[in-house]
């Protein structure tokens, strides 16, 4: 063997040894790198993590104020609805007073009429400060989720499917249907669009679940 041969054979140790040396560095070096990675991505995560949960807070905080809004306006819904029951009573009260009782000389009867009408006017307008309030939908479009439908009225001058006549007056509390119009529909006439419900209030099915 040349000594040629011989020194590379000699160098050979350290040059293995000298490169074991650089990838133990290097790995080294990786190893300390990874656990600032690592705290990085963590770090990241629990940023996350908090905006997560500061958005779940604010959508609680808008959720429970909503409820405690629809609760304030809606709670006397059921109490406000068997109170317009009361005023339908009234109503057939008055219209059941011959037309020429009110103009007789009878004091007591007249006076009898007046007081019911004051009662009945007092009662809607206490129920109207707590948001109830009445709907007429005469001259508009026929709605379902608004009115109940009572009967047809054949009247071709009148556009499709209008409210012409009004049996019941409906009711509103806040924003929900309290009581559908019960109302009687053209029928018969052109198919033109009639004046648009009045916007606002859901349908009777939704208001049942408040």
């Amino acid at each position: 063997m040349s000594d040629e041969s011989q020194g590379r054979e000699d160098n050979k140790p350290q040059a293995d040894a000298a490169a074991a040396e650089a990838e133990a560095a290097t790995t080294e070096q990786a190893t300390e790198l990874d656990p600032m990675e690592a705290l990085l991505a963590d770090l990241e995560q629990l940023k996350d993590q908090r905006l997560r949960m500061a958005a779940e807070m604010e959508n609680l905080r808008r959720r429970t104020a909503r409820e405690i809004k629809d609760a304030k306006s809606y709670a006397i819904a059921g109490f406000a609805r068997d109170m317009l029951q009361v005023s339908d009573n009234l109503q057939r009260a008055l219209a059941a007073v011959p037309e020429q009782a009110e103009g007789a000389d009878d004091n007591g009867l007249k006076s009898l009429v007046e007081g019911v009408e004051l009662t009945e006017r007092a009662m809607l307008a206490a129920l109207e400060r707590h948001g109830v309030r009445k709907v007429d939908p005469k001259g508009q479009k026929f709605d379902p989720n608004f009115h109940q439908a009572m009967y047809e009225v054949p009247n071709p001058e009148v556009p499709n499917n209008t409210v012409v006549d009004v049996v019941q007056p409906g009711y509103v509390i806040g924003e929900r249907m309290l009581r559908p119009a019960m109302v009687g529909v053209a029928k018969g006439g052109p198919k033109e669009q009639a004046a648009a419900a009045e916007p606002g209030p859901i349908s009777p099915e939704a208001e049942k679940d408040a």
